[in-house]
């Protein structure tokens, strides 16, 4: 499977936005983790400090599977496919799909597949762009099929999973995005504004989501937990 997208290596660079939604997951993940669209790595990467026994990173696109560069220490690995080509007994404390799911055309059935892939009491984590809204040209050159709102994003989970946690992230950023759609129509951000919205935005985000109580910004961070 080709992956048609090309802005890895762009986001790659937002180091205190992976470092802000990092925090914001650090006490979900355990044991057996699955990253799902694991892409180059980046995120492993960025993630690879957190207390974990073992991390499976599953990408379908060969050639981007092949550029991984598994961190040190022996408790990563990676795989090519998609969870429907792991051993049927794979299951997992903790499966991630960070800007993934909008890629896959029939969510529903993705996390429906992804709950029987948990272990009793296993937590699934989703990152993904928010709000149809702010759908540019660009979301749909790489690949998305829909940005996620509260309501879109629960309503995507099976009953096997419970609700623990559903917010959005970065309120600063919704703003600049939002501007950047009604003002500047620009067809996809340049390294220069991925850079400035890194270093500027983001550390604003960090300080003000509190205040909006999770109901505004970019992105939509949702986790859940298997149903005993």
């Amino acid at each position: 499977m080709k992956y048609a997208g090309s802005e890895l290596e762009l986001f790659e660079k937002a180091r205190n936005w992976k470092a802000y939604w990092r925090d914001q997951i650090r006490g979900f993940i355990r044991g057996e983790v699955l990253e799902v669209g694991a892409g180059i790595g980046a995120n492993t990467q960025a993630l690879a400090g957190l207390d974990f026994d073992r991390w499976i990173c599953l990408e379908p696109d060969a050639t981007l599977a092949a550029r991984i560069a598994l961190p040190p220490g022996g408790r990563h690995e990676k795989a090519t496919g998609t969870i429907d080509d792991l051993p049927a007994t794979a299951k997992f404390d903790t499966i991630l799909y960070l800007d993934v799911l909008e890629h896959i055309e029939d969510d529903r059935d993705e996390m429906a597949r992804a709950a029987e892939r948990m272990k009793p009491d296993g937590t699934l984590v989703i990152l993904a762009p928010a709000h149809p809204f702010l759908y540019t040209p660009f979301d749909a050159a790489i690949g998305h099929f829909r940005r996620y709102t509260r309501k879109s994003l629960r309503a995507a989970a099976p009953p096997a999973l419970r609700l623990e946690k559903l917010v959005y992230l970065d309120a600063a950023g919704m703003l600049a995005s939002a501007a950047n759609r009604l003002l500047l129509q620009s067809a996809s951000p340049t390294e220069r504004q991925i850079l400035t919205w890194d270093r500027l935005l983001v550390p604003v985000s960090r300080g003000i989501d509190s205040l909006f109580a999770g109901h505004a910004g970019k992105s939509i961070l949702g986790v859940w937990c298997k149903k005993a």
